[in-house]
Formats: C-alpha cells, structure tokens, sequence
C-alpha cells in the first residue's frame, strides 16, 4: 500500500522517528492505528454507558420519579453546602 502525506503528518511522523521511540515510519504509523482503535473502543463504551443512562433517565420520568431543574439545582447546593460549609457561592 502506498500512502502520501500531507506536509504536516509527515512532520509529525518525523518529530515521532528523531525521539527514538520508533525504529522507522511503519512502527509509529501501527502505534497510531492502535492508539486510534482503543479510542474508538473508549468512545463506543462511553456511547453505551450514555444511552443507558438516558433509558434510566427516560424511565424515571414515565414514571413521575424527576424533579424540575430548579428544584434539582438547589437541592445539589444544599448537599454541597453540608458537605464543605456554607458558602453562599456554591
């Protein structure tokens, strides 16, 4: 496979080769296929946690158990205010 490079990956690849890390363009060029993959695995767990929350969130609120966003904010500066003092800026 044959691949060019825009100027400025090229000067990132090379900026990766004179740290000594790599050995040659195929070594830095697979650790960025890697890199990118676990990212993706993070990102599509994240995704699924997020949905998860969001059918939790949706059930919840089928079922009458939310409050309204004012309500919630100031019951979130009450606890913060019990737990490191009553500072009225929180």
């Amino acid at each position: 496979m044959q691949v060019s490079l825009p100027p400025e990956v090229e000067a990132l690849l090379q900026r990766q080769l004179n740290s000594g890390k790599y050995q040659n363009a195929i070594e830095v060029i697979v650790a960025g296929i890697k890199l990118l993959d676990r990212q993706e695995d993070i990102y599509q767990g994240r995704l699924e946690e997020l949905q998860q929350e969001a059918r939790i969130g949706l059930e919840a609120s089928q079922q009458g158990k939310v409050v309204d966003g004012l309500t919630a904010m100031t019951q979130i500066r009450i606890n913060l205010r019990q737990r490191y003092g009553a500072s009225d800026e929180v």
